[in-house]
């Protein structure tokens, strides 16, 4: 397995390079995910070790990471953006990559299954129903990963004076003010996950970002996520009020629950 993820490795580096451009706009865009890619991949194997995977289940984790956003770069190519909703589903572009690979027929059938299911589902609102356990398991992995990763990226754009700096290409829909819409907000104080097609304001795309944190898996994530101030840099740039204050209160008691667990 190790052999087959070497090549694995330096043909995904291959691939990210070939998207580069002399457009500024479309190298700073390829040059994100491609980093993004590097952290996602390691933040899998961390994670899956914290688990005490077996080392050909790590593996595996480590693939799906290193594959999990190879549809990103067609989808700029095609689109010049990184918003599904503008353009494609990026892990359905992803499972097309990936079935024009040969070397993916070196994974076993039950292998390369259970690589496809997790890209699939590691963007969606919910994972897919499905019986099986493994799958499961290594779809809560790339989820966890992506979305610790994800906080990183973003983190730079949080407070509302730097919001007109996020590049184009990685906005959600929505103007630029901090307004929370009443959707949202009812949202946040209940702990629903919010629909992303309907985010109309720069204080709706913070709000979702705090959301995510219920769909965080592992305390290992959590931790990751505490330690590094994402969630408090997010609330410390939120316009405050009595429901966004429960809502928050809500919150933190989820993030002390779940740091609790083994």
């Amino acid at each position: 397995m190790r052999e087959l993820l070497g090549r694995m490795h330096a043909w995904m580096a291959a691939y990210m390079k070939s998207f580069y451009s002399e457009d500024a706009q479309v190298q700073q865009g390829i040059l994100i995910k491609e980093k993004h890619t590097g952290y996602v991949t390691a933040n899998c194997v961390e994670l899956a070790k914290f688990l005490n995977l077996s080392a050909h289940d790590t593996d595996l984790a480590e693939i799906i990471g290193l594959f999990h956003d190879a549809g990103r770069f067609r989808q700029y190519s095609l689109y010049k953006t990184f918003n599904d909703a503008d353009s494609a589903d990026h892990a359905d572009l992803a499972l097309k990559v990936i079935d024009e690979l040969n070397f993916f027929q070196e994974l076993s059938a039950a292998d390369l299954e259970l690589v496809k299911f997790a890209i699939q589902n590691h963007n969606k609102k919910i994972v897919a129903p499905t019986d099986n356990a493994r799958k499961i398991l290594f779809a809560k992995i790339i989820r966890d990963a992506d979305k610790l990763d994800i906080y990183r990226v973003l983190e730079p754009f949080l407070a509302q004076e730097n919001a007109d700096k996020m590049p184009q290409f990685i906005k959600s829909k929505g103007n630029l003010v901090a307004d929370i819409s009443p959707d949202f907000v009812e949202n946040f104080v209940t702990g629903e996950q919010a629909d992303y097609t309907k985010i109309r304001t720069n204080g709706d795309r913070k709000i979702v970002r705090l959301m995510w944190i219920y769909d965080v898996n592992f305390s290992w994530t959590m931790k990751k996520i505490v330690e590094r101030g994402y969630i408090e840099k997010i609330i410390s740039n939120l316009p405050m009020d009595e429901k966004i204050s429960e809502g928050v209160r809500r919150l933190k008691l989820h993030v002390e629950k779940k740091l609790r667990e083994s």
